[in-house]
């Protein structure tokens, strides 16, 4: 009697569990009905019920459900990170997890007084300039039936969670990192040094490195509107004990993540900016950092930008597959890209200044 009891609890719970998870990834993910959802989380269960490990009560393998609240979540405004939010998306472009842009073939001749005919005839030929989106990986996360059956929270959906964060990231520092020129090159990807007092080590960031920074945009004729300075956390703190401007819109605006917008600049903190070399030239993504290599904050016109999200995949495998070890397998598989749309005119970076 008492283990038919189990069994009938264990079926209610299990049930509950898939309605509740349905219908909430229904809503959230999805944008649909509850009932829908709640449906299709109690199918998915019945037809993969034979295959859960003990104890997960069919929580922890909705493939496409996971696979949705992962686009999602690729799709959402990231807290504190205002300055990535405010790029313009490409996903509606992206097929295959390629990007094609139109590379135009130059502008017309414009004559002026002209007295000369016929008029000369000039073709203007633009071409197809395919991009492939950025592959990301997280590696493998195992889970061992043992695990699953002895803990009390939903293990699997923390996992996955922690890999969505991962990926998302890992997104934003490639990210940024595109968007930092590669060298300096006078009036079209200048890199400039802060010029505030010396800590020991290195020249401080002041108020005027910012507008230095403003300066040098406006030199580059570059649009007024729109421009980011992205700050590395020592840059913020440099300026937290020099200027009382500063320090004083510190953390005001906390649902955009925007410290203030001073010299024409909408001003963020985030300490995943670029490393440059002392000679300035920027580090390769994932590099090792040196001891005379130094961040650089990063200024940018932001329609000058692109951001594009492909395809996302969930791969699992079950512990049902996995005789020796009996333990599930989860990572997953992200496409996406950020690059500027004009590599001249429009960015810039400001890294830390030597003593000597």
């Amino acid at each position: 009697m008492k283990g038919i009891f189990r069994v009938l609890t264990l079926m209610l719970f299990a049930l509950v569990a898939n309605t509740v998870m349905g219908a909430t990834l229904s809503v959230v993910a999805f944008g649909g009905s509850p009932e829908a959802g709640a449906i299709v989380g109690n199918v998915i269960g019945l037809v993969t019920s034979g295959a859960l490990p003990a104890g997960t009560l069919h929580a922890g393998v909705f493939a496409e459900i996971w696979t949705g609240e992962m686009i999602k979540a690729f799709r959402t405004a990231p807290e504190q990170l205002g300055w990535y939010d405010r790029i313009r998306s490409y996903d509606q472009y992206v097929n295959n997890d390629v990007i094609h842009f139109t590379e135009l073939g130059g502008d017309p001749a414009v004559l002026v007084n002209n007295t000369t005919y016929p008029l000369n005839i000039t073709s203007l030929t633009d071409t197809d300039k395919p991009v492939s989106l950025d592959k990301f990986d997280t590696e493998a996360t195992p889970l061992t039936d043992d695990e699953l059956h002895a803990i009390s929270y939903d293990k699997m959906g923390s996992v996955l969670e922690r890999h969505r964060e991962a990926l998302k990231e890992k997104v934003r520092l490639k990210a940024i990192h595109a968007i930092a020129p590669d060298s300096h090159v006078a009036n079209q990807t200048p890199i400039l040094t802060t010029t505030g007092a010396a800590d020991g080590t290195r020249l401080r960031m002041c108020p005027n490195d910012i507008i230095a920074c403003k300066a040098a945009l406006d030199a580059m004729k570059c649009p007024q509107s729109d421009r980011v300075l992205v700050l590395s956390s020592q840059h913020v703190n440099d300026l937290l004990t020099t200027d009382q401007k500063f320090r004083e819109a510190y953390n005001i605006n906390q649902t955009e993540g925007k410290i203030a917008r001073l010299y024409g600049f909408d001003i963020y903190e985030y300490d995943g900016v670029p490393y440059y070399t002392s000679a300035g030239n920027k580090k390769t993504f994932g590099a090792s950092v040196t001891g005379t290599d130094v961040q650089a904050s990063v200024f940018f016109h932001v329609p000058s930008m692109m951001k594009a999200n492909g395809s996302v995949s969930f791969y699992h495998q079950e512990a049902a597959n996995d005789p020796l070890y009996h333990r599930n397998l989860v990572n997953f598989r992200k496409w996406g890209i950020c690059l500027p749309l004009k590599a001249k005119y429009t960015r810039g970076a400001i890294k830390s200044g030597a003593t000597s």
